[in-house]
């Protein structure tokens, strides 16, 4: 590991390291461990954690379908309302399923408005442009109490036959409202890193523009965008859906507020939050880990003044689980819980020991399956792929410029496991995945 990390010209000062089998007291190897440093999307395990921790892993979230209008001969003669409970993955499909189901009561027209009401989460303002520039990235998308379909238009590309043949673009789901604007052509170059020409803005009009090229050699692909807001972009995906159900809107559908004691029509609930933590922590959705811990913000019993950013809420959540289960939370600091932030700091003991922690607690199977699997799975499917010990760990991965960060469990050749933690802060970070590999086989080979 030393010898990789002087190939790749990162410091000693840079790189905080911790390891400790599960069944010691005492970590076998500690090097500026107590050095609060950023984790990237290893911050995901906290996120995990705390709402393991706070929630259980049987946890599920209801979205209900409620209206006070009156049903007769096919009509809703009134509002239908959409009453959203934060729930992390409700997606194209569930959305279209409860509209369908409403068609299967026997309403075919609503005479009034659809409503969403996202006021289950108190949220302060967004800007998606805020961390990179880049708004149009899902990755960017921020919180939302009705979030639908993780925010992200999904564009399925099929290059042309040719150099500067234009390339098919089906965007998957449609939304109302919004024009695609398709400008792509496909190109004669090597596939590499495929969508680096690939550019994507939204003019006025809701009309979002598609530009650059992708190479034929890469064959389809797809592309995600999250061109609306995502309170604009779940009316877009609910009039879309409503219409390919067969329903008829006289009104709009925009956002509001449903009435005290409204009466439920259908309910949604959504799966497990083992489920959930292993959608977010396998391809590391920033998304799923940022509408987590909001979650964990309606729990905060504070002033209602306070309640108005549960963002801020839920990380406050979170370093209060962490200080309850006994860890040492100095220099911790949670922005948003999902590693996409310059501020967010933890020390590798805190992590370390908190994977302890985790590996006592009765959820621990959840926690651990939740991570991708090097050399198998998730963002660490090419991880130690030419290695004996590929397979046999469970980690999570955070890549920022700057910084590269694993943190999870390893078996080792006898059978033994161990929690680790390696996070390098430094110009040259993204050099550091040799040493990372090199500390990982070093821990399967028990230390040798």
């Amino acid at each position: 590991m030393k010898l990789a990390l002087e190939r790749a010209r990162i410091t000693d000062d840079a790189v905080s390291v911790w390891v400790q089998a599960v069944d010691e007291t005492h970590p076998s190897l500690s090097i500026n461990a107590n050095t609060p440093m950023n984790p990237a999307s290893v911050m995901k395990l906290v996120t995990a954690f705390a709402a393991f921790e706070r929630l259980g892993p049987a946890w599920t979230w209801t979205t209900r379908l409620a209206s006070n209008a009156t049903l007769a001969d096919g009509v809703l003669s009134g509002d239908l309302y959409i009453v959203g409970s934060g729930d992390p993955v409700l997606d194209q499909d569930r959305v279209g399923k409860l509209l369908r189901r409403l068609r299967g009561l026997g309403i075919e027209r609503i005479a009034g408005d659809i409503v969403l009401d996202a006021s289950v989460l108190q949220l302060p303002p967004h800007d998606p442009d805020a961390f990179d520039g880049r708004g149009l990235r899902p990755y960017n998308s921020g919180p939302h109490g009705l979030l639908m379909h993780y925010n992200t238009l999904q564009l399925a590309l099929f290059p042309g036959n040719g150099s500067n043949a234009s390339v098919t673009v089906v965007a998957e789901p449609p939304l109302a409202g919004v024009v695609i604007e398709n400008r792509l052509q496909t190109s004669a170059s090597n596939c590499d890193v495929w969508y680096r020409d690939l550019e994507a803005r939204i003019e006025p009009g809701r009309r979002l523009v598609l530009s650059g090229s992708l190479p034929a050699a890469c064959g389809p692909r797809t592309w995600s965008a999250a061109p609306l807001p995502p309170a604009e972009y779940g009316a877009a995906l609910v009039a879309t859906l409503w219409s390919e159900a067969g329903g008829r809107l006289d009104g709009q559908v925009r956002s509001g507020v449903a009435p005290v004691g409204i009466r439920s029509l259908l309910t949604h609930e959504s799966p497990s939050l083992a489920d959930v933590i292993r959608d977010m922590n396998k391809w590391s959705s920033n998304v799923i880990a940022r509408q987590l811990l909001a979650n964990l913000g309606t729990f905060l019993a504070a002033a209602p003044a306070d309640t108005a950013d549960m963002v801020a809420g839920g990380a406050r959540i979170a370093v209060e689980v962490l200080a309850a289960a006994g860890l040492d939370a100095d220099g911790l600091r949670i922005e948003n819980g999902s590693g996409l932030s310059r501020i967010e700091r933890i020390r590798a003991d805190t992590l370390g020991n908190m994977l302890l922690l985790a590996w006592r607690r009765p959820w621990m199977p959840e926690y651990i399956s939740a991570l991708p699997v090097a050399g198998l799975d998730g963002t660490a499917r090419r991880r130690l792929s030419d290695s004996p010990a590929s397979g046999q760990a469970h980690i999570k991965t955070g890549t920022l410029n700057g910084v590269r960060a694993i943190a999870g469990y390893l078996l080792d050749r006898d059978g033994r496991r161990h929690a680790l933690v390696m996070m390098v802060n430094h110009p040259e970070a993204a050099a550091s995945t040799a040493a990372q590999d090199a500390l990982l086989e070093w821990i399967w080979a028990g230390g040798r």
